[in-house]
């Protein structure tokens, strides 16, 4: 991959290209962090207190301007899946502008816009970097009724010595196009893609890297989990799936009003 110095902000933020895509570096006394200007969506998250990154992003990603990028938290927006084209809408496709920044000894805030070719606003972002991760999404197009998920792909050790918990126990098989009781605590063998009603909080017991990743999901509607196992997947090797699980905060069935969505994750 080609990586080249475009603007050094501040000491602890800077501006690169990977290859053809624009990227915010972040590296604080919190924690590292990159977060591409396509899509405003980080790629990569490890807080200080942590020895793995929680994010996971594809090791063969190719960060070509205009194609979607393989990991990180993809913004899904203003609909989800095969609703429009193209798929999962246009914000993770389209540069966003970072508006702001507010560096401070112990947060960070990043501010980011989408908008329209007439400068009319589409979403706001706002990014905040403490010993905890917080996304918070604003949908500026009330009339248009869009959907969204935050595709977040979560980086763990093995994905069959990993566990999904405080799942609801009902949920529905986009797979077999059925709905299905399940258990609250779910090990993912197979091809999974399952649409939740949402709960508040979920966890992911990442066993080999000892640790525990909290998600909390403010005002969704759904909760989406997906790994992709042995099909083929643009842009991710034929191991990658063993190293990843998206666990997606979504607004699908409810459509997004002027009330924020919001995504937290911890990590114990």
């Amino acid at each position: 991959m080609n990586v080249k110095l475009i603007k050094q902000l501040t000491p602890e933020l800077k501006l690169v290209q990977y290859n053809e895509i624009p990227v915010l570096e972040l590296s604080h006394e919190v924690g590292t962090a990159k977060i591409s200007l396509q899509g405003a969506q980080l790629l990569s998250w490890q807080p200080t207190h942590t020895q793995q990154d929680v994010i996971w992003l594809s090791e063969i990603e190719p960060f070509n301007l205009g194609e979607a990028i393989r990991g990180g938290i993809p913004i899904c927006y203003p609909w989800f899946g095969k609703a429009g084209t193209p798929m999962h809408g246009y914000a993770r496709l389209q540069l966003w502008k970072l508006v702001s920044f507010d560096i401070q000894s112990d947060e960070v805030h990043l501010h980011f816009l989408l908008e329209t070719e007439n400068a009319e606003d589409v979403a706001h972002i706002e990014m905040t970097f403490t010993d905890e991760f917080h996304l918070e999404f604003t949908n500026y197009c009330i009339e248009k009724e869009p959907q969204l998920a935050l595709h977040t792909y979560f980086n763990v050790a093995d994905i069959t010595q990993t566990e999904i918990q405080q799942l609801p126990t009902t949920t529905f098989n986009v797979l077999t196009q059925q709905q299905e009781t399940v258990s609250s605590t779910r090990v993912i063998t197979e091809n999974v893609e399952c649409i939740y009603q949402a709960n508040e909080q979920n966890a992911i017991a990442d066993k080999i890297n000892n640790r525990t990743i909290e998600i909390i999901h403010e005002n969704a509607s759904e909760i989406v989990a997906w790994n992709p196992w042995d099909k083929e997947t643009s842009n991710m090797s034929k191991d990658g799936h063993n190293t990843m699980i998206c666990v997606e905060t979504a607004r699908i069935s409810e459509r997004l009003g002027e009330k924020a969505i919001g995504l937290r994750i911890r990590v114990k």
